[in-house]
């Protein structure tokens, strides 16, 4: 006897489990494969859970609204905390051209409805008192992003799916795709076959291993990240910061402060690595703290607890692929987030529910023309 599922979820993470449970709130049939033994266990639980608008690229900003408005009605809806705070999100300016471009960036943004707005420097400071001042030209401010929990997040949209009938697979490895006369017909596993209409690639830094014996080039490959989380201290921090410049040894640098009072760090190193390799490394500590520390003095006595080393999905122009994959049909991509898959996880899930259930509105179908796999790569998003 056939397992029959309307769709098939490969990845059981920031966009795969919202994804199952918006599928199931409309009556689908939905399965979860996940390689892992659990929920959350790929790049989600190294995430550090900022959410925010504030992307270059209209895709991004509308997707990303959309998953702001699911995270700030969370607890209301369903009832479970997810620490969601509507924090803010600050890009700082140290050079002109760095100005210019967050100033060009933000009249795009408020074409979009973003409420962002580019502050001088002691306005900025009003924002966030401790910066160092020296060479700070000013940045932007976005009050309505915010952050929220990754493993609490992900762990109640999880409950929830499981609620609403998804069924989730754990320790269980896709291995190739069932597909018939152009279409895809479900997926075959190490323990089992499964038949679907709709096969939905979400495995994060892995999707491109994803159907090996299609030949599909999936422009995704896996990027080593580090970040670091201090000792809790008092409470003098409440957006998310991101310092901008790129520098010989990293390029941009972020950090927020939890309401537990530690602060969380992450550092993009400069050239980017490749590879699996999760593995902490001596060199990021060092760079982070005195890049740290040069953006805000007032954090060089405080003490980091500890560090670790997550993936990002990257693709070529810093954009994911979201949409028809144009090898078979019901074969969709939620792939490439490039370490965003958390804050655009909710909004891709509502639209490929969407999607499959053939109700795009004009937006919507702008949105996949932006994000599709055959998309001509002519520039890239420039706030990654």
């Amino acid at each position: 006897m056939k397992t029959i599922f309307d769709a098939v979820i490969i990845g059981a993470g920031s966009v795969g489990v919202p994804l199952s449970l918006s599928l199931s709130e409309v009556g689908l049939k939905v399965l979860v494969i996940d390689a892992r033994a659990s929920v959350g266990q790929g790049s989600n639980k190294t995430a550090i859970g900022g959410i925010r608008a504030t992307h270059s690229n209209e895709a991004k900003m509308r997707l990303c609204q959309q998953s702001i408005s699911v995270f700030s009605e969370w607890e209301n809806i369903y009832g479970d905390k997810i620490e969601w705070e509507r924090g803010g999100y600050v890009f700082l300016a140290h050079t002109l051209s760095d100005k210019a471009a967050l100033k060009e960036i933000a009249n795009q943004q408020k074409k979009n409805g973003l409420n962002i707005t580019y502050l001088g420097k002691e306005s900025l400071l009003e924002i966030v008192p401790d910066l160092n001042q020296e060479n700070l030209l000013g940045g932007t401010y976005s009050p309505e992003d915010g952050y929220a929990s990754p493993l609490l997040a992900n762990h109640s949209m999880y409950k929830h799916a499981k609620r609403a009938g998804a069924v989730f697979k754990f320790s269980e490895i896709v291995e190739k795709s069932l597909h018939s006369d152009n279409r895809i017909m479900g997926v075959s596993t190490n323990k089992n076959t499964y038949h679907s209409k709709y096969v939905i690639n979400a495995a994060g830094a892995w999707a491109s291993n994803i159907f090996p014996e299609l030949n599909f080039d999936l422009r995704v490959e896996p990027e080593p990240h580090e970040a670091g989380i201090t000792e809790p201290v008092k409470r003098f921090v409440r957006p998310l910061v991101v310092d901008i410049r790129i520098k010989p040894d990293s390029q941009s640098f972020y950090f927020a402060q939890h309401a537990t009072g530690q602060i969380l760090f992450c550092l993009t190193p400069n050239p980017p690595i490749r590879g699996f390799d999760t593995g902490e490394t001596s060199r990021f500590l060092p760079l982070s703290a005195a890049r740290f520390a040069e953006i805000m003095p007032r954090v060089s006595s405080i003490r980091v607890r500890r560090t670790w080393r997550g993936l990002y999905p990257v693709t070529p122009d810093g954009n994911p692929f979201i949409g028809e994959s144009k090898i078979l049909d019901g074969y969709l991509l939620a792939a490439g987030m490039c370490g965003q898959g958390f804050m655009l996880g909710p909004g891709t899930a509502d639209l490929l529910t969407r999607l499959m259930l053939n109700k795009l509105d004009d937006m919507d179908t702008r949105i996949l023309a932006q994000l599709s796999i055959d998309r001509k790569i002519t520039s890239r998003e420039i706030l990654k």
